[in-house]
Order: structure tokens, then sequence, then C-alpha cells
């Protein structure tokens, strides 16, 4: 790109250097027509290539074929400087159009500059870099402090804190020590770390989010395409306008057919819609690099616009609403002491996976002896029964109290209840609970302050938790006890009853891909969301922040304002111009500093998409 703008500056001097030549006054007037062609052909042959090259393809009207067929008319009315100086200038705007955006790309792929240069693979306890892409899932690689992480996995062993901003937009390092999962693109900050990959780089994080960023502009919005549009039906509308100004005058009230004609070439020249198609998807560009500064990776423009317009919030309670990590938050023994019955029900679940036996073995105080432990079943739907000590243990609902023999006492709080029974006798209940994330009730405020009606919590929850937590963070409806397929029926049925709104459902899991790829807008969390939940999404949140949403329909609501500002801004300023060319007022050179005028300053605003200011 740096030598196709060196290449340009070099010709626009040379044909200026051509054009002083021909104003030597010892030469003759067929000299300076020679410079005057040889400085037009080096400055504007790649133009007038394009227009008959365009023409071939059936494209007539465009910005190339309007400047040739006003500077060739330039020539033929004999106004050879001028023609050379009209396509110089329209060069020089190119030129600086085509810096901006390339500064602007470059600027927005500088935020998100975290693909990894190497991975130090571990083999037999020697070091080797190799490329990312060459590390098999499952290897062992260290990362020293300052280098990022090339891939997705595990920590093995040692302690340090990851700057995670280009990921997450989070400015806070984030501790990490064994065991802990990490994912690609962060910088080590101070520790060694040695991690296991749990993936190959195709499948890594940072490879998605260069995946996602390259291809954000691949769907245009609504504003893009009445551009296209606009331009489809505006350029062949000047260019009859421009016959008739230079036909119909001189016919009908007298005059000059040289004056009319190079009005209406000015006129031509004045058409030419740069600044609309230059700074419109440029502003959307800049958009998508202003909230990815912030954690939020947006698909493409069309999704940057339907978060502007976002009226309706459905969205998933665990992991979304919640944390997702469940804890003990009560305990409620009958004959034992709190960590008796703990330690008996952490003992009865020792040897399972569930969330909820991990959050009773968590809050147990002491180490599990697992050799206590005996003749362990997991009866499904209802909890596990296990030998403890030479005791029958039976540790879970009142489905399975009943199994136990012995009747269970409610409880008022709002949770998971993990009923015990010792050798048939009640021993009491304990309530395992998902926190709500600190932000949540503060994003729904916000999402409502931006505009957002109405906000619906969707999980397959019981019904009693879902009504605390929905109380709780002011959701205006909830829905519990759900299935994938109810969350999908639901969105369906919200669409029919409000058609004139643009709903967004936001998740986490792989139950919500369906619901996700079905909403106007599906929103995913991208740390702890599953890859299918991502892959259905069209914006993906990095720090897994709530928050963020509101922040990127803020993002998204400036975008579309500077959009707007540019469409009627460029416009009403080329049809300002289009008139006073028509009267004669403005000849080619103020036509030329017009047109590039207005498009450098929609440029400018256009990179204001990128620096948007949020709560």
């Amino acid at each position: 790109m740096e030598t196709e703008h060196k290449i340009m500056s070099i010709r626009i001097i040379a044909s200026a250097v051509l054009l002083g030549l021909s104003y030597i006054p010892s030469f003759t007037v067929e000299i300076h027509i020679a410079l005057c062609i040889a400085a037009y052909l080096l400055i504007g042959a790649d133009i007038v290539y394009k227009a008959v090259r365009n023409l071939r393809y059936g494209r007539i009207f465009d910005e190339n074929f309007l400047m040739t067929i006003a500077t060739v008319g330039a020539f033929i009315i004999g106004e050879y400087p001028e023609a050379v100086a009209v396509m110089m200038f329209y060069q020089i705007g190119e030129l600086f159009s085509d810096i901006a955006v390339a500064r602007s790309k470059a600027s927005i792929s500088a935020l998100i500059d975290i693909r990894p240069d190497y991975a130090n693979i571990e083999t037999d306890g020697i070091l080797c870099k190799v490329s990312p892409e060459d590390v098999p899932a499952g290897s062992i690689i260290v990362i020293k402090p300052g280098e990022k992480v090339p891939l997705d996995g595990t920590i093995l062993s040692g302690n340090s804190t990851l700057d995670t901003a280009a990921l997450t937009g989070e400015s806070l390092p984030r501790e990490v020590s064994k065991g802990d999962a990490i994912i690609s693109g962060s910088m080590n900050l101070t520790g060694l770390l040695r991690i296991r990959t749990s993936g190959t780089y195709g499948e890594s994080t940072v490879a998605k989010i260069l995946d996602l960023v390259q291809n954000a502009d691949t769907g245009k919005a609504q504003s893009e395409k009445f551009i296209t549009r606009f331009a489809r039906y505006y350029t062949p509308i000047v260019v009859a306008v421009a016959a008739l100004l230079a036909l119909v005058p001189p016919m009908i009230i007298g005059g000059e057919w040289i004056l009319w004609l190079n009005r209406a070439l000015i006129f031509l020249v004045i058409s030419c819609p740069c600044a609309l198609v230059v700074s419109i998807p440029l502003t959307f560009f800049a958009g998508i690099g202003g909230a990815s500064r912030k954690g939020i990776l947006v698909k493409g423009s069309n999704y940057l616009e339907m978060l502007a317009r976002i009226r309706m919030v459905a969205l998933d309670k665990t992991g979304t609403l919640t944390r997702g990590d469940f804890s003990v938050t009560a305990v409620h023994p009958e004959m034992l002491s709190e960590q008796e019955l703990i330690e008996l029900a952490a003992l009865a679940e020792s040897y399972s996976d569930h969330p909820v036996s991990a959050s009773l073995r968590n809050a147990c105080a002491k180490p599990l002896d697992k050799a206590r432990v005996s003749n362990v079943e997991n009866i499904a739907g209802e909890g596990i029964s296990a030998t403890v000590d030479n005791r029958m243990v039976y540790a879970g609902n009142e489905k399975l109290m009943q199994r136990a023999g012995v009747t269970s006492k409610p409880c008022e709080k709002s949770g998971t209840i993990v009923h015990i029974a010792v050798d048939g006798v009640y021993r009491g209940h304990i309530v395992v609970s998902d926190s709500i994330k600190p932000q949540s009730a503060d994003a729904i405020a916000r999402m409502k302050a931006g505009g957002v009606k109405k906000t619906v919590m969707l999980t397959g929850d019981h019904r009693c938790v879902a009504a605390e937590v929905a109380q709780i963070v002011n959701i205006d409806e909830f829905h519990a006890e759900l299935l994938p397929t109810d969350k999908v029926k639901i969105v369906e049925e919200l669409r029919k009853e409000h058609p004139e709104y643009t709903i967004a459902f936001i998740g986490d899991g792989i139950n919500d891909a369906p619901v996700l790829k079905l909403a106007d807008v599906g929103i995913a969390m991208g740390l702890a969301g599953s890859d299918a939940a991502m892959e259905a999404s069209d914006v993906i949140l990095m720090n897994d922040n709530l928050m963020a949403v509101a922040d990127g329909m803020s993002v998204a609501r400036n975008t579309l304002k500077i959009v707007m500002q540019n469409i009627f801004f460029a416009i009403g300023v080329k049809f300002i111009m289009l008139l006073l060319g028509a009267l004669g007022v403005a000849n080619m050179w103020e036509a030329v500093f017009a047109d590039v005028g207005v498009t450098v300053l929609a440029i400018l605003n256009a990179m204001r998409a990128m620096h948007v200011k949020t709560k």
C-alpha cells in the first residue's frame, strides 16, 4: 500500500512539473498542448482505463466515468490546463482518502494485534521455537514473561499475571496459577508458565478473533446499501442533467455553446459522490474497531447497525446474568453441626463431576478421604447414595428422600436444595446457588436507558430461582424450566407479538446456539461461552461482562449518528455546489476543491467512530 502511495505521489509531482513547463512563453502552442496531453496521460490514464473497462461490464455511471467525460470534454473545448488540473486534484483527493483509510485500518488492526509469532514447545526438557500452527493439541509449551500466549491451554506450573486488554478490553491484569485455563492472545507479564495446549492454533481463541475481525465487513449495513442504491440512480440522473444543461439553454435562450458545455462539465465534476462512497463504509469499519477496543467483536456492519436498533433483549440466566459457578449459600442441619453435614454430603458426592457436587466439596474445610466412601450409586434425576464410614448416606432432592424413606423439610431459600439422610434419618439440607454477577442489574438498567423496551429471561432453572434473579436485576418477564427448543419457540412468539422490535438474545451455552441464530442479533459470551454459541452469534463479548452490551449499543448508535451526519453533509454540500456550477458561479477548479474538501472532512468525521466514550 505504501509503495502505491509513493508511486501516485511521484505521478502527481511529475504531472505538475509537465503542466508548469507548458506555460514557458517560448514554447509554441503545439508544444503547450503536447505537454498538457503528456501530463494528463501521466496522471489520469488509469482513470480513463477504468472508465473504459467498466463500460465493457455495463458499469457506466461511476466516478471514473464522470472524471473522464469531464476532462476529455475540457480538452475538446480547448481548456487543456484545466483538464489536467481537474484530474490532478482528483487524484490528490483520492490519494489523501486512500492514506486515511489505510491509516484507519492499520490503527484498528493494531488494536487487536494479538497474533503470536511463535510458541516455545517443550520436548524432553528442551525448548524449541516453532510456529503456533505447528503445535499439536496436548503439547506442553512454555510462556516467558513478555511473551504472548500462543494457544489456549491449562497451566501445569507457574504463577503470573496476564494482560487481556486486547481480548477483553479489561485494563486490570488477570492473576493466574496452576490449574487455570488461559486463552491465546493474552500477554504474559510476570512469571514463567508451563501450559498444556487444549487444541490446535486453528481452534484457538486468537485465531477465531482474527478471523472475525478480518471478515467483519462482509455484511453490509442498510446505510451502506442505501449509498449503493443512491449512486445507482443519482449518477445517471446527474449525467442526464449535465447533457440537458449543455444542450437545452443554448437552444431555448441562446448563448454560446462553449459556455454551457463548460458548465455541464463542471456540473459533472461536482457530481462525483466520492465523499459518500468512501466515508460510509469507513465509518462502519471505524465503529467495529471502536467496539473491538472494548472487547466487543462484531461480525459485520449490518450487525453493528442492528445493535443500535435493539428494542427487546432476551437472555439466558446461568453464565450470563449469573456467574455460572455454584457455591454453598446456606446450611440447615438436623442434630449435626454445619461442618459435619457438609462433610457427609461432600464425601457422598466425592466421585461426581456435577457442578453442585463440586461446590459441596469446595465448601468442605478439610481434605476428603475417598477411602471412607464405597458403594456409590448415581440415581438419575434424584441424587447419589453411598456408604460413608459404614453409614448409608443419601444426598439429593425430595424424590431421593422418599426413596430413602424419610420426610424432607421445606426450605425458603432459593437455589438447588440438597437433602441429606443418614441410615434412614433426615439430617438436614444444604442450599447451593449460582451467584448473580455484580454488574447484571446495572447492565439491564443501561440497556433500558439506551432504548430497550423489554427484557426477557429464558432459563432451564427452577421457577422460584428464576423469579428471584429476575426481581433482583429488574427483568420485565421471565420463563423458567425451559428446554433449548422451548427458548426458540418463545423467541418466535416474542417476534410475532412485537414485529416492530429488533430482538437480541444473549447466551453462552451450546444449548443457546439455536436461539442465538434465530434472534435478529445473537450475542455470545466469549470467555465462558461454548464454541457453538460463538459460531452461531453475531456479536461476541470477550470480557463476559453484560455491561459490554450497553457499551456496544452506545458505539453502534454513535456510528449511525456519524453515518447520517456524513450523508446529509455530503449530499447537502453536493447539491449546493451543483446549483452553483449550473448557474456558472463555480468554475472547474472550485468544483474539484469542493469535492476533495467534502471527502476529507467526511473521512475525518468517520474516524470519530473509533473513539466513543461509554459510562
